[in-house]
C-alpha cells in the first residue's frame, strides 16, 4: 500500500474525519490537518507532504485558491482541490493555479483515490522531466569539443562549417571548442620578416 503523506486542508470537522478515514484505508499517511489557508501554508512548509487536499472555500483572509498557489509555487507540492458549489469567479481562479486534480463534494471514495494517484503520478513525471532538462542543459553547456574529421580545404586551409561556409581554422576552433589562440611569429618566420612587419598580430586577416 502507498505510504505517501497527505495534508488535509478543510474547515468542516465531519468532512475531515471522513477524509482521514478514507485516506488511511487506502494506505496513505495523514501528515497534518489545517482549517485555514494560512495554516495550510505553514504546515506545508513544516511537514513537506507529498500532496495537499485543499478545500477551495476556506474561512479567513486566505482562501484555498491562494493557499494552493503559494504551496505549489514555493514548495512544488501537488494540490488536489475539494470542490462543492462554488461561484464562477472562484472556479476560474482555481483553474488558473493549474491544480493536479479536482474532487467534487460530497466525496466518493473511489473518485478521491483516483484523483490522488493521478496527481502523484503526474507530479513525479513532471519532476523527472525537469531534472532531465536540467541535465541536458548542463551537458550542452559543457560539451564544446570536436569529434570526427574536419573538412579543410587543401588550398586555403579553411574549414567548411555546417552551413557550408568557409572560415579560418582558428576561428572555427574558437567557436566550437574551449581552445583560445595567441598569435606570435615562430623563430623561422620571424627571420623572414622585415623591420616594418607586425611581429605580434593578434588576429590574422581572413583574406590572407
Amino acid at each position: 500500500m502507498s505510504n505517501k503523506r497527505i495534508l488535509i486542508v478543510e474547515d468542516e470537522s465531519i468532512t475531515i474525519l471522513h477524509i482521514k478515514k478514507v485516506l488511511e484505508g487506502f494506505g496513505y499517511e495523514v501528515a497534518g490537518i489545517a482549517s485555514s489557508g494560512d495554516d495550510a501554508i505553514i504546515q506545508a512548509l513544516e511537514l513537506r507532504p507529498d500532496l495537499v487536499l485543499m478545500d477551495i472555500v476556506l474561512k479567513g483572509r486566505v482562501d484555498g485558491v491562494e493557499a494552493a498557489e503559494k504551496i505549489q509555487t514555493i514548495l512544488n507540492i501537488p494540490v488536489v482541490y475539494l470542490t462543492a458549489h462554488t461561484d464562477e469567479g472562484t472556479l476560474k481562479r482555481a483553474k488558473e493555479t493549474e491544480p493536479f486534480g479536482y474532487v467534487v463534494k460530497p466525496l466518493r471514495e473511489h473518485d478521491l483515490y483516483i484523483a490522488i494517484e493521478f496527481a502523484l503520478y503526474r507530479s513525479k513525471a513532471e519532476l523527472e522531466r525537469k531534472h532531465l532538462m536540467l541535465r541536458l542543459q548542463d551537458a550542452l553547456a559543457e560539451v564544446r569539443t570536436l569529434s570526427g574529421l574536419l573538412p579543410v580545404c587543401p588550398s586555403c586551409r579553411k574549414v567548411r562549417d555546417d552551413q557550408g561556409y568557409l572560415e579560418q581554422a582558428e576561428f572555427f576552433m574558437r567557436d566550437h571548442t574551449e581552445e583560445t589562440f595567441h598569435y606570435g611569429l615562430c623563430v623561422r618566420c620571424a627571420g623572414k620578416t622585415g623591420p616594418g612587419d607586425n611581429m605580434h598580430r593578434t588576429r590574422p586577416d581572413p583574406a590572407e
